[in-house]
């Protein structure tokens, strides 16, 4: 049996769009340093660091080597992880093996973005499509505006749903002193903003953040030692997919997406038969104002064509039955590398009541974070606070 792996310390910097102030290291050193304060821990009783970006958006090509002496990673082994918009989620994700394994007892994740050391957008926009063999000049806008356009279609979602998404996401993020974009916005403002690829507006899509998320990993003996609150990743799934069975079907097939799977795998495997009552809270990782209702529905949380009626009835607000990215989600906050990392810290400081003034108003002992990247590549993880 693999040993059961808690969090035990979380750390994260403010977020913002530039911090001219800091290099990479001391970016990454502030939320390293906050991790380990909040475990209690020194450096020296870290084990094994994981260490996760798009690295080519710095420009920098294993910048893992030469960050070693701000994490504190020399002479100690470890792992770059880079998956795209997965790297977040798959950085706690191969903390958890490397602890779960037995090979450590303590495990340092990180992710990073410090998207203001190069252009970002001059790498994510020069993909070919492998249909037409051109180069697009999109990048990720093509998928979410296609997903967006499909869910409206299907469901009969409107775009004022979209924005009541996107100010719950801003009300919620005024709240989190850490988040990137924090103005509160109304549904009228939100409809106002300029079109950016229809139907998304500026308001509809995550903005591009710097900052750092850092969490302490630590096998079931010595969580116990560590602190009063740990929080137990009690599963996760990983699944890989294309885009045809999401955005391509044809009327009388069946759709299929990498959410679709990993939520059902992770429901059956731990006897969760109504996630929206069996689950407190779910930081999603959501890049678009439409993907959230929709994939509401992918991971099996409620029905087709529920998800946009969960957020109308205020279901999915902070102060909701199901509370959805109450942090404010990656709508409000994306360093890329740290946006996943994020999504569990954020759901770990929930189930330890540590979210501040945007802790949820019920109980939570029970959390879902997911990532999400590339052409659907889904991570689901399943926190707890007992191990029950």
């Amino acid at each position: 049996m693999p040993q059961r792996v808690a969090i035990v310390g979380i750390g994260q910097t403010r977020h913002t769009s530039r911090r001219p102030d800091v290099n990479d290291g001391e970016l990454i050193n502030e939320a390293v340093s906050a991790a380990l304060a909040d475990a209690q821990l020194t450096m020296k009783d870290i084990e094994t660091v994981i260490i996760g970006n798009m690295e080519f958006f710095e420009g920098h090509h294993l910048n893992d080597a030469m960050l070693v002496d701000y994490t504190g990673a020399r002479g100690k082994s470890g792992f770059k992880m880079n998956t795209g918009g997965t790297v977040g989620t798959m950085n706690v994700i191969s903390g958890w093996y490397n602890v779960a394994s037995g090979l450590f007892d303590t495990c340092l994740v990180i992710g990073w973005e410090k998207h203001d050391e190069a252009p970002t957008t001059s790498c994510i926009t020069t993909i070919t499509d492998p249909a037409i063999d051109r180069p697009y000049a999109v990048g990720a806008l093509s998928g979410l505006a296609i997903i967006s356009m499909n869910y409206m279609t299907r469901t009969g979602c409107k775009v004022e749903h979209a924005a009541m998404v996107r100010a719950q996401a801003s009300e919620n993020a005024s709240r989190n002193p850490n988040a990137h974009v924090r103005d509160r916005l109304s549904v009228e403002d939100i409809l106002k903003a300029r079109m950016v690829v229809y139907p998304l507006n500026l308001y509809f899509l995550c903005p591009t953040s710097v900052g750092a998320c850092a969490t302490v990993l630590a096998s079931e003996v010595k969580a116990n030692k560590i602190t009063k609150k740990p929080v137990w990743i009690k599963d996760h799934v990983t699944v890989h997919s294309d885009y045809s069975g999401a955005l391509f079907t044809f009327p009388g097939e069946t759709r299929e997406t990498s959410h679709m799977v990993a939520g059902r795998k992770l429901f059956q495997r731990n006897h969760i038969t109504k996630p929206i009552r069996e689950i407190q809270v779910f930081e999603m990782y959501d890049p678009c104002a439409f993907v959230q209702m929709s994939w509401l529905e992918d991971f099996g949380i409620c029905g087709e064509g529920e998800g946009w009626r969960l957020v109308e009835k205020g279901v999915t607000a902070r102060e909701g039955e199901f509370p959805v990215c109450p942090s404010g989600g990656v709508l409000c906050t994306n360093a890329i590398g740290d946006s996943g990392t994020l999504r569990v810290a954020e759901a770990a400081l929930q189930i330890r009541g540590d979210a501040g003034e945007h802790q949820v108003t019920r109980d939570v002992k029970t959390a879902l974070a997911s990532g999400y990247g590339g052409s659907y590549w889904t991570d689901l993880l399943l926190l707890s606070k007992t191990l029950d």
